[in-house]
């Protein structure tokens, strides 16, 4: 495998990935190699830390997603959206980042890893005018709960990478954990949020 990176195929198929997926990831890793030191994606320096930042944390949880549209928020360096849309290329995928810089390696990252029909949108996810989706992903934003709730279809779920929700009791509620350092909320069907036009 060529690219600044080098080496991240292996260390996915080690982590246990199936062929494609680690062929795809590694196209992914081998951008956020090449493009981190510009634009500084990520902390993560080798092809091993950044196996175990990005894709180690997401990957247990793809297998569990259902059917229907993902919906990636503050997607930055593509974990966990990416990670996810590479690992279920059965799902349609899309991913809001409102930065320049980052938005432009997403689509980049998208196209490299074969998945060009990821819909990567330039914008915050007030302004998100799309479906709402069946999961929704966010890692290390602090949004309230409620802002979230409009982006994920009643019974959809929310998966998040970080600090644990607060004060989602309104519109989620809690379910078993699809992995470390994943919190899983289920939208209950009957609480409706402020519409996000207003």
């Amino acid at each position: 495998m060529s690219g600044a990176g080098g080496g991240h195929e292996a260390l996915l198929l080690a982590l246990g990935l199936e062929p494609a997926g680690a062929a795809a990831l590694g196209h992914y890793l081998d951008l956020v190699a090449a493009w981190s030191p510009r634009i500084n994606l990520t902390g993560a320096r080798s092809p091993a830390e950044r196996v175990r930042v990005l894709v180690a944390p997401v990957w247990g949880a793809a297998a569990g997603l259902e059917p229907g549209l993902l919906l990636d928020v503050g997607s930055g360096n593509g974990s966990p959206g990416l990670v996810l849309a590479a690992l279920r290329p059965d799902l349609p995928a899309t991913l809001l980042e409102p930065r320049q810089k980052r938005w432009a390696f997403l689509r980049e990252a998208a196209r490299a890893m074969g998945r060009p029909d990821v819909d990567v949108r330039r914008g915050r996810h007030d302004a998100y005018e799309g479906p709402p989706a069946q999961t929704l992903s966010v890692r290390a934003l602090a949004l309230p709960p409620g802002e979230l709730a409009p982006l994920v279809v009643p019974g959809g779920r929310l998966l998040v990478w970080g600090p644990e929700p607060r004060g989602d009791g309104e519109f989620f509620t809690p379910e078993p954990s699809p992995g470390p350092g994943i919190h899983a909320r289920r939208r209950r069907p009957g609480a409706l949020p402020v519409s996000r036009s207003t």
